[in-house]
């Protein structure tokens, strides 16, 4: 089986780097002004699906990487949530972006706007700029984000804020339950399987494979509050990592 897996990496060396990755950024290209132009013309809801879902998809068919997805049932219809999930690879964003079934918006720094191209596009799909700088700016961005997240609209945080180099996940910060609390919306813990195994952080060396997506039932926020903020963030760590090997899970 070990030379089997050496010799099919070898054959698929030339697919990768030939034909993905050039590939990969032109339909990202193409994809991110089809999506700018749908939510100018039509809305941000529609530039969003084709600018993430069938993106993600299509980018994930070319890899090949087989999605299965288990907890559907646990997503009321027209209910936005605030969606965490352990964070293990770049492809994280595909299988969450393509196969969560919802609206989904990212909750992005004040300063990405300024960037040309990503800043304007962002805002035109309708993602989230945030500014905690100073209250009244604090006040209008979680005004701006309840506007948004409504009918069934949800947030995607991803809560260790950086790729696991190992697939174990790290400590969760603050933020995305801070904004839960703020906005009085539900958490929806979500396990993310194997992504790390199509694409390891910090790598390159995309291969293809089998990766899972499990939706927990979602956790509601009434009831806690700053004083009390880790043992929401701990129950929420607890759901996402049950499903994962205990080798894979640290504190």
């Amino acid at each position: 089986m070990k030379f089997l897996r050496k010799l099919l990496i070898i054959v698929y060396l030339p697919y990768r780097w030939l034909f993905y990755l050039p590939f990969f950024f032109v339909n990202t290209l193409f994809f991110g002004i089809l999506a700018v132009v749908l939510a100018t013309l039509v809305n941000e809801r529609l530039g969003s699906y084709y600018g993430g879902v069938i993106w993600s998809r299509f980018n994930s068919f070319l890899v090949p990487m087989l999605v299965t997805v288990k907890g559907r049932e646990n997503i009321k219809p027209q209910t936005s949530y605030i969606i965490v999930s352990n964070h293990q690879s770049v492809f994280d964003i595909f299988l969450v972006y393509g196969w969560m079934g919802l609206d989904i918006k990212w909750v992005m720094k004040k300063e990405l706007r300024k960037i040309p191209g990503i800043g304007f596009g962002s805002a035109k799909v309708g993602h989230i700029f945030l500014d905690r700088s100073h209250k009244r700016a604090a006040v209008e961005s979680l005004a701006h984000a309840k506007r948004k997240l409504v009918n069934g609209t949800s947030v995607v945080i991803f809560p260790e804020g950086t790729r696991s180099k190992t697939g174990t996940p790290g400590s969760f910060k603050r933020g995305a339950f801070r904004l839960a609390l703020d906005l009085n919306l539900p958490l929806l813990p979500v396990t993310l399987l194997n992504t790390n195994k199509i694409m390891p952080s910090g790598t390159l060396n995309i291969l293809p494979g089998r990766v899972k997506m499990v939706i927990h039932k979602p956790i509601d926020v009434n009831g806690f509050s700053e004083s009390n903020m880790k043992d929401l963030i701990d129950k929420t760590r607890d759901q996402i990592c049950s499903l994962l090997p205990e080798t894979m899970i640290s504190e």
